[in-house]
Order: structure tokens, then C-alpha cells, then sequence
């Protein structure tokens, strides 16, 4: 059986690295992705064995093709067209800084009134103490 051949910016967004194509192919215009340690074009083939590597969220992501697919699949079978090989420092590093806070307001709270803008800058600033 032969490895079929699939354009990368489909790729990437059949195995729902990106949300669309669009956004795997803005990811490749703008030299986000390698492929094999070469800089790729959106309209470039892969093939499985190939690594590819994504800057994206601050650190890079790396994938090892397993199959090609051009369709948009279950999240099951998505996951078997591609490894995760990504280093665990760099995923370390995602965690912490997604991790990291941020002052956020419940979800229909509305803007912050006088008095909380008041108590949040009191309390970012003792923070810089």
C-alpha cells in the first residue's frame, strides 16, 4: 500500500492541530512551521516518518506524521495520524504560563465597578512590593 500525500495546511488541520485551514495556512506563511528542520510551505506534501515542528503558544510543538489524511476526522482517529513527540520541558513551560495568574471575572459579571477596580489595583500593587 502506498503513503498517500496530503498538502501540510490540510494536514494540520485534519488532525485538529489547527482550527482551520486558514489558520495553518497564516502558521506556515509566516514560518511557524518546519518540516524536517526546513522552513514549509502551506501547499508543501508530507508524508509519514516526517517531523514537523509548530511555533505556536510560545514554545514548539512537534508532531511525527503517522499517516496522511485530508479530511476532517473523529478526534480518535485524528490521534492516530500523529505523535506528540513535543519535549516535556516545553510542555512544562506551556503548563506554567498558562498556569500563571491572571485576574479574571466570572463569565455575565459585567464591567468592574469603581470600588473593584479600586481593590484590584490595591492588590496588584502590594504584589510589587
Amino acid at each position: 500500500m502506498e503513503a498517500i500525500k496530503v498538502r501540510l495546511d490540510k494536514w494540520l488541520w485534519a488532525v485538529r492541530i489547527c482550527k482551520t485551514r486558514t489558520i495553518a495556512t497564516d502558521l506556515c506563511k509566516r514560518q511557524r512551521v518546519t518540516i524536517n528542520g526546513q522552513y514549509a510551505k502551506p501547499s508543501r506534501d508530507i508524508s509519514p516518518g516526517d517531523l514537523i515542528v509548530i511555533k505556536k503558544d510560545g514554545i514548539e510543538w512537534q508532531y511525527k506524521v503517522l499517516q496522511g489524511i485530508d479530511k476532517r476526522v473523529g478526534a480518535k482517529i485524528a490521534a492516530q495520524a500523529c505523535e506528540d513527540v513535543t519535549p516535556a520541558e516545553a510542555l512544562a513551560k506551556f503548563k506554567m504560563v498558562k498556569s500563571s495568574w491572571v485576574p479574571r471575572r466570572d463569565k455575565g459579571a459585567g464591567r468592574p465597578t469603581k470600588k473593584d477596580r479600586r481593590e484590584m489595583e490595591r492588590f496588584l500593587d502590594s504584589d510589587k512590593c
